[in-house]
């Protein structure tokens, strides 16, 4: 989709709402790693990963009982918060940082499922049966991932090569 498809397709003001969608996720992801990074030095993931209860919580667990493993993983995730949430702010990169984002969350939300049959987890924020904050940030990204404005409003404008497809 060309540069003049896409603001021929939309009004200025649904442009406008999708990119603020999408600096507002990146600011979220962003101040998250920035956090876990500058604030507290010694942050690690190793009670979240301990305490999880999804499907998956034995491997979240494993991971966190193997130092070397957990390093990994507080550093993949750190920075993966920080690199997403530039790349959705800024508009560059976005859809491959709009994919990475829905992965991220996707692994929260299989360690912490909002499912009754799990119970109330001290872990996580807010839990309404099957919808919680990380499904809702998922969904939005995939609205964003179908609506490539950063092409337009983002840095992706200026790598943006006449008639490509990618976003």
């Amino acid at each position: 989709m060309k540069k003049e498809d896409l603001t021929g397709s939309y009004t200025n003001a649904q442009i406008l709402s999708l990119t603020i969608l999408r600096i507002l996720i990146g600011w979220h992801f962003l101040y998250e790693g920035l956090v876990k990074l500058f604030s507290n030095p010694a942050w690690t993931a190793k009670s979240y990963l301990m305490g999880s209860v999804g499907p998956a919580s034995p491997v979240f667990k494993a991971i966190a009982a193997h130092a070397a493993l957990l390093r990994m993983a507080d550093q993949l995730n750190i920075w993966g918060l920080i690199l997403i949430g530039l790349g959705l702010f800024t508009g560059l990169f976005s859809k491959t940082f709009k994919i990475l984002g829905m992965l991220l969350l996707l692994l929260y939300y299989i360690a912490y499922p909002p499912f009754a049959s799990l119970g109330v987890n001290a872990q996580v924020e807010g839990s309404y049966w099957i919808v919680n904050k990380n499904l809702v940030e998922i969904a939005a990204l995939f609205v964003l991932y179908l609506f490539p404005t950063s092409r337009v409003t983002g840095l992706d404008y200026f790598f943006m090569k006449k008639g490509e497809e990618s976003d």
